[in-house]
C-alpha cells in the first residue's frame, strides 16, 4: 500500500506550521503502508495542483491531508468536507473567495472514505488526546480535503481519501493566552498511528462518536 500524506507551509502569520512538521518526522514505512509525504502551499487551487501532480506521478492507494487548527485540544481526522471556499483570511498568495464552490459540478459534499472513528479510538487508547471533527473549516484545509474526495469521485475511484487537523505546538502559543498545544512529537506519533490504521483496518468502527451541538 502507497499512502500519500501532504502537509501545508506556515499561513496567517505563523513561523511554522505543525502539520508540516509531523509530516516531517513521520517515518518512510508505517504498518504495511509506504509513506509518501508532500509539502503543498496554503493556496486555493495550487495545493490541489500539487496533490494531483503527486497522486499521477505515485499513484498511490490513499491520501491524506494533514492541516493546523489552532484552538483544538486535540488531533481530529474530518468525517466530511463540504462545496464552498468562504476564507476569513487570505491564502498566502493573497486570495480571499468568499462564498465560491470549491468545484461547481462537485457534489454538496463528500465523506470520507478511511476509518476515522478507528483512528480515533487507536490514538485515545494510546493516550493522544484524539476526536472525530464534523467541519473541515471552510479554509483550504477544507478546499483540499474536498477536492481530494472529489478527485476520488470523477478520476480516481481506486483510492480513498481524508484529511486530519491538528493542533497548535507549544511555540506558537507564547503569545497566545489559555491556548491549547501538543507536542510535534506527540502529533506525530498520532498521525503514525492513523496511518497504521488506514493501512490495517478495512471497515470502519461502529460507535457513537457524534455531538450534540
Amino acid at each position: 500500500m502507497k499512502i500519500l500524506i501532504t502537509g501545508f507551509d506556515p499561513f496567517g502569520g505563523e513561523a511554522i506550521n505543525p502539520a508540516l512538521e509531523a509530516v516531517k518526522k513521520l517515518p518512510d514505512t508505517v504498518g504495511k503502508a509506504e509513506i509518501i509525504k508532500l509539502e503543498i502551499p496554503t493556496v486555493f487551487n495550487k495545493s490541489l495542483e500539487k496533490i494531483e501532480e503527486a497522486i499521477k506521478q505515485h499513484n498511490p492507494d490513499v491520501v491524506v491531508s494533514i492541516g493546523q487548527a489552532g484552538g483544538r485540544f486535540g488531533i481530529t481526522p474530518e468525517r466530511v468536507a463540504i462545496n464552498v471556499d468562504d476564507a476569513r483570511i487570505e491564502d498566502n498568495e493573497g486570495k480571499q473567495p468568499v462564498d465560491i464552490p470549491v468545484f461547481a459540478d462537485g457534489d454538496n459534499a463528500y465523506f470520507t472514505n478511511l476509518p476515522v472513528k478507528a483512528m480515533v479510538a487507536e490514538m485515545v487508547e494510546a493516550g493522544i488526546p484524539a476526536s472525530l471533527s464534523n467541519t473541515a473549516g471552510t479554509f483550504v484545509c477544507n478546499h483540499v480535503m474536498y477536492g481530494v474526495l472529489y478527485m476520488i469521485n470523477k478520476r480516481y475511484p481506486h483510492m480513498k481519501g481524508g484529511f486530519i487537523h491538528v493542533p497548535y505546538i507549544p511555540g506558537q502559543i507564547v503569545a497566545k493566552p489559555n491556548m491549547p498545544s501538543m507536542s510535534v512529537e506527540d502529533i506525530t506519533k498520532g498521525l503514525e498511528i492513523c496511518l497504521r490504521t488506514i493501512s490495517e483496518v478495512e471497515e470502519d468502527l461502529k460507535v457513537a462518536a457524534g455531538t450534540i451541538c
